[in-house]
C-alpha cells in the first residue's frame, strides 16, 4: 500500500462513516472494482487504525456531550443526563446481540455481492428521503425510542444500508427533532466502534505490526480523522436544513450504476 492509497482510504473511511451513504457498501464496491481483499490479517491493523481515527473524531467533535454522558451515569441527581446516558447504552443492545450471535451470517453478506449492495442503497435512498419530508416533532430520546433506533442500527450492519441514514431517519419518524436525532446517531456508534475493534483484535490473535510502514499508517489515520471531523460538522448542518435528499439521489445513482455494472458484467 502506497502513501496515496493510504490517504484515499482514510478520506473514504472518514466521509462514509458519518455521511449517509454506507461505508460498508462503498467498501464492498472498492473491493470488487480494485480486486482487493480487506479481510486478511495483513490489513487488520490499518483497518483498526482508520476506525479508531473516525471514532476519535466523533469524540473530539462531541466532547461536551460525551462528558455529560459519563457524568450522567454516575450523577444520581441529574435525572435527564442519566436517562440520556442509559438511552445510549440501550441503543447498543440490538447491534451487539446481532453481531455476537449472527456473525457468520453477517459476514456472508460481505462477499462482493454488488446486486445486494445496490438494492440496499435503494433502501438507504428511501430512508433519507423520508427523513427530509417527515415533519419532526418534539419527542424525547426515551428508552423505548433508543431501542427502536438501535434496531435500525443493527439492520444497518448489512452493506449498502447507511447506519447514520437509518438511525437518523428512524429517530425523525419517531418524532425526535432532526439535530437531536443526528447527534444521538453519532454518539451511539462510538462504543460499538471500539467494541468491534476490540473483538477484531481478539479474534485475530492481536495486532500484527510487522510489514507495516509507520508513515503509511499515520497518513491514513490523519486523513480519516480530519475528514471525520468535517463529515460530522457537515452532516449536522445538512440534517438541520433537511438536505439529506442530496444523498438520497447519490445512493440511487450509485446503486443503479453498480447493479448495471454487475448485470452486464462490465
Amino acid at each position: 500500500m502506497d502513501y496515496i492509497e493510504s490517504i484515499i482510504l482514510g478520506i473514504v473511511q472518514g466521509l462514509t462513516e458519518f455521511l449517509p451513504i454506507s461505508s460498508s457498501g462503498h467498501l464492498e464496491i472498492f473491493k470488487v472494482v480494485f480486486d482487493s481483499d480487506f479481510s486478511t490479517k495483513e490489513s487488520l491493523l490499518f483497518t483498526i487504525v482508520l476506525h479508531f481515527a473516525t471514532a476519535l473524531s466523533t469524540m473530539v467533535f462531541f466532547r461536551k456531550e460525551i462528558s455529560l454522558i459519563f457524568e450522567g451515569l454516575f450523577n444520581l441527581k441529574d435525572k435527564s443526563s442519566k436517562e440520556f446516558s442509559i438511552s445510549i447504552l440501550i441503543s447498543m443492545i440490538p447491534a451487539t446481540l446481532i453481531g455476537f450471535f449472527f456473525e457468520d451470517t453477517i459476514n456472508s453478506f460481505f462477499d462482493g455481492n454488488l446486486i445486494f449492495v445496490g438494492i440496499m442503497l435503494y433502501i438507504t435512498a428511501i430512508l433519507l428521503y423520508l427523513s427530509d419530508v417527515i415533519t419532526s416533532k418534539r419527542n424525547s430520546v426515551n428508552y423505548k425510542n433508543s431501542f427502536i433506533i438501535g434496531l435500525a442500527q443493527a439492520i444497518a450492519i448489512m452493506p449498502g444500508i447507511s447506519r447514520s441514514g437509518a438511525t437518523i431517519a428512524t429517530a425523525v419518524v419517531l418524532g425526535i427533532e432532526r439535530e437531536k436525532a443526528a447527534r444521538f446517531s453519532f454518539l451511539m456508534v462510538v462504543p460499538l466502534i471500539f467494541g468491534s475493534m476490540l473483538k477484531s483484535i481478539i479474534d485475530n490473535g492481536g495486532l500484527k505490526f510487522e510489514n507495516f510502514d509507520l508513515i503509511t499508517i499515520s497518513l491514513g489515520f490523519i486523513s480519516a480523522f480530519i475528514t471525520g471531523l468535517l463529515a460530522c460538522k457537515w452532516m449536522i448542518a445538512l440534517v438541520k436544513k433537511s438536505k439529506l435528499y442530496y444523498f438520497s439521489i447519490y445512493c440511487l445513482v450509485v446503486g443503479s450504476i453498480i447493479i448495471f455494472y454487475t448485470i452486464n458484467g462490465i
